[in-house]
């Protein structure tokens, strides 16, 4: 088996005790010791002098086929799901999960609504095989799909070792809890994890409330969004254990409202963050945490200038980058984002050596507030080095030229109408 000695990076563990200075010893897919002066006979050594080493960023929710329309008119992507051909989603989906990857991003929850067949299905979970990432594929409602029978056929599909399935419900609202909850009963009978978008609307309130009402809310659901519940439905979701997944940066952007941080946070509850979608936004998780961060801390200041009292404590870049990597594992389901013994390996290395970082005063202080993609050096998913000296190990060029000719193909085909 590979190994890999990353040496004499600043490392920060997301567990008890972080190094200032310390190596990370890597042993096929997992972290076998962590400490300074570690030695390995036969591992090539990764030199982290003027890095940090830490645990690959969770994108805890993410749209990875609107890769495809990155920042253009929104109107493009509209109803586009059902247009997709398998060629198109394997090109879409590859990109988007490079793209995560390229930003340090090593475990991905994709949201997959486009596609409901057989075809379309294995050509997703190929393009989640060939990125190399470790992934959550959600099987969501594709238009006029039979969403039971397209679920038990991902549920059963072949794919790869760092795959793994969920259900992706139809959007919720208090009026439609009943149509769904066979459907729930589905994806509990299959043994997989629940994803579902709450609260995504003004009307929303008392969605959670329903939910737990029919016994449906559990510690295998995570609730996407929740901008719009109500202080009982944020009672429930903590009652029930629920993980709580937010995409800061795409919701603002759309309108949709700020993140519901500070009434999670009242209630105990650690959310992940997601990039969602980059139609709009960029899709790193440097951005995420700075959204998330920046909207409390605003909040907490709008209540002072309001000269109220019993303020709520300031976010720290201590809790966001949790957020950011153990604790929105948590709320997908995942054991990953924390670097200790026995973990399973997926790591990155910071450079603070670049002129956007330096001089380091604090080292959680300049990933959250800092860095970018381009401070990103090292990749490593499952011990796997998938970025090397800043560059992407799988073939980014072939991916891109798929990623134009689909996007093209697509054009030509929202043009025509059908």
């Amino acid at each position: 088996m590979t190994r890999t000695l990353l040496r004499g990076g600043c490392v920060l563990t997301m567990g008890r005790v972080n190094h200032p200075v310390a190596d990370v010893l890597i042993d096929g897919d997992t972290i076998v010791e962590v400490g300074p002066g570690l030695r390995a006979r036969d591992a090539e050594v990764v030199d982290a002098t003027d890095a940090i080493v830490m645990p690959g960023f969770v994108d805890a929710h993410r749209h990875a086929s609107d890769s495809l329309f990155r920042h253009g008119p929104t109107a493009n992507a509209a109803g586009m799901g059902r247009r997709f051909t398998a060629e198109d989603a394997y090109a879409a989906t590859l990109l988007g999960l490079l793209g995560a990857l390229d930003a340090g991003i090593t475990a991905v929850v994709d949201w997959c609504s486009i596609g409901a067949d057989a075809d379309t299905t294995a050509a997703v979970l190929q393009a989640h095989r060939d990125s190399g990432v470790r992934s959550v594929l959600v099987h969501a409602a594709t238009p006029g799909e039979d969403w039971p029978a397209g679920l038990r056929r991902t549920a059963a599909a072949e794919r790869g070792p760092l795959t793994t399935v969920a259900a992706g419900l139809p959007d919720l609202h208090p009026g439609t809890i009943d149509a769904i909850t066979s459907d729930w009963a589905v994806a509990r009978e299959l043994g997989l994890r629940i994803h579902v978008h709450a609260g995504v609307t003004s009307g929303d309130a008392g969605t959670a409330v329903a939910l737990s009402q029919r016994g449906l809310l559990g510690s295998d659901t995570t609730l996407v969004h929740g901008t719009h519940f109500g202080d009982a439905d944020f009672e429930a979701v903590a009652a029930a254990g629920c993980g709580v997944a937010l995409a800061p940066a795409s919701v603002m952007a759309a309108g949709g409202g700020a993140p519901p941080i500070q009434a999670l946070l009242d209630r105990g509850i650690r959310p992940g963050l997601g990039a969602e979608s980059e139609r709009l936004t960029p899709g790193d998780s440097f951005a995420q945490m700075r959204s998330v961060i920046s909207v409390q801390h605003a909040t907490v200041f709008e209540r002072k200038l309001a000269g109220k009292a019993g303020l709520p404590k300031l976010l720290t870049t201590r809790d966001v980058i949790r957020y950011a990597t153990v604790d929105g594992a948590a709320v997908v389901g995942l054991a990953t984002g924390v670097i200790e013994s026995g973990r399973s390996a997926d790591v990155i290395v910071l450079r603070t050596d670049r002129p956007n970082i330096h001089p380091i005063n604090d080292a959680i202080g300049a990933v959250v507030w800092g860095m970018d993609t381009s401070n990103v050096d090292w990749v490593f998913v499952a011990g796997q080095a998938l970025k090397r000296n800043g560059e992407l190990v799988v073939d980014s060029g072939r991916a891109r030229a798929l990623a134009v000719a689909a996007r093209d193909r697509m054009s030509v085909v929202a043009g025509s109408g059908r």
